[in-house]
Order: structure tokens, then sequence, then C-alpha cells
């Protein structure tokens, strides 16, 4: 499966602006790409990209007085398999972890484990396997939250969102994350493309998506608490603790977000 994707996006300025981007596709989808990705910015400003301590790829720049545009658009294939589910087992319990998914047992800014511990465990604690819990938790935030674009805010939390019922996919991922981790099982953050490939379009604006991965008897396992199903065609770009690590944009003083088109199309070859 070949699947294009991009963006278009505009920022306005009054005067010079630091910025960091995370808008490029993970290292672990590079050998997947057919056409070349780079990304663009109008008026041409230099851009620096290092890899952040997630292995994410990130990118600085500093936005002229009046703005700037960033766009990219690039091929990659997929496999066309749908998110792979773990296998049914015990709970891997917390001394048997690795130490590199310690860091995704822990609170974090948008993921209040301490406030929804009793929630969780009131919950889910009677699940003796990782598979049923987390497929629990899925269930239990795809009902619990409402979906709508219109109750974004920045600063939502999981707790925001667990009293509050209303949220973007990345409330849905908070709060899932939050309870695998309240529960004992490392969940991080994950942003990236999501089309609606194998599904009936959606009659909204497209827009990147936000999911999470489990660890899960020694492997990270895709969950989408938003849509509740496996999906195919989704194309990573970073992973982290929560929304505060993979932010698309952070803008180091005032920007003004002009323009946002995101695109992602099955298509039937790379012309």
């Amino acid at each position: 499966m070949l699947i294009r994707c991009g963006y278009d996006i505009r920022f306005e300025t009054e005067t010079k602006t630091a910025m960091m981007a995370m808008l490029s596709l993970h290292p672990s989808r590079h050998q997947d790409l057919r056409t070349p990705q780079r990304l663009l910015a109008d008026p041409d400003i230099p851009l620096y990209q290092f890899e952040d301590v997630f292995g994410n790829v990130a990118t600085r720049l500093s936005i002229p007085p009046g703005g700037v545009t960033l766009s990219c658009e690039f091929v990659i294939e997929d496999n066309g398999e749908p998110d792979i589910r773990p296998a049914n087992g015990p709970q891997m319990p917390v001394e048997d972890l690795p130490d590199f998914v310690m860091p995704f047992l822990l609170g974090s800014r948008y993921c209040e484990t301490d406030r929804l511990m009793d929630v969780a465990w009131s919950n889910f604690g009677h699940y003796s396997n990782a598979r049923d819990r987390v497929d629990a938790i899925v269930d239990f935030v795809h009902r619990h939250i409402e979906f709508g674009y219109h109750y974004a805010r920045p600063d939502k939390t999981a707790w925001n969102g667990y009293q509050e019922r209303q949220g973007v996919c990345r409330d849905f991922a908070h709060l899932a994350i939050t309870l695998c981790r309240c529960m004992n099982l490392p969940a991080r953050y994950c942003t990236g493309y999501l089309g609606d490939i194998g599904v009936p379009a959606a009659d909204a604006p497209m827009d990147f998506s936000a999911w999470f991965d489990v660890y899960i008897d020694g492997s990270w396992y895709t969950h989408d608490a938003r849509h509740n199903k496996p999906r195919i065609g989704r194309i990573l770009m970073a992973r982290g603790r929560d929304a505060t690590d993979v932010a698309l944009t952070t803008a180091f003083g005032p920007a003004t977000l002009a323009r946002f088109d995101v695109y992602t199309d099955e298509v039937q070859s790379v012309e």
C-alpha cells in the first residue's frame, strides 16, 4: 500500500520567534519512504534537525517577522495490516520490566497517575492478564469521552478529560495511558498520520492523530482509544511520555497559527 502524506502550516508573527517542530517521520519509518521527505520553509530560512531523547526527529527554526509557512509531502509504503493485538497472557511484574520502560510507568505533565489511581484499580483491578486489562481500559475511555474538535484545549490533562468526559484524540490517549500506568502497564504517547483508509471517510478536516503504545510481554503494542478498533495506514511521527514531549510545534514567543492543512491518502503510484 502506498500513502501520500503531507501538510501545509502557516504561522504569523510580528517579531523574530524561535520554534521547535516535531513534523518529521519517526526514524523507524524512514526505510519505508518511496519519495524524499523534506521539510520546506517559505521564506527559505535555516532549519536544523536533531534527535531528541526519545529518538524523535525535531526541527529548530527562527520564524522571521511576518511569519513562515512549513510544508512537506512524501509517499510512504505501508504493509496495509491492521494494528497487531498482543497475545493473551499474564501481566509482567514490575520487577521484571526492563529499565528502558520504567519512565513510561510514571506520572507526567498530562498523565496524573496520582489522581486516577483509585479510578484505575476500582475498574480494572480484577483483570488477571495484560491484554484483557488494556482492552477494558480502551473500551472504558472510548465510552467515557465524547469526541469533538471544539472540545480541544492545550491545557487539558487526563484528569480533566476524565472529569469533563469530552475531548479530542490526544485526550483519549492521555486518559488511557494514565489508567494503564496506574495498573503498572508501561504506556507511551504517539502522534502521526492516520487517514480514513479502510474506513468510511469522516466528515471533518484532516488532522494529525494521537494514539498510544503499551508494553506487554516484551513488546510494544499499538492501541487507539478514540477509534477503539485496529486501523491500517498508521504513520508514526513521534512518541514520548505525553503530548509535552511530542508537541507538533512549540513557539518560544508569540506566534499565530494562520493555516493548518494535513492530508493522508492512499495512492496507486509515487507520481
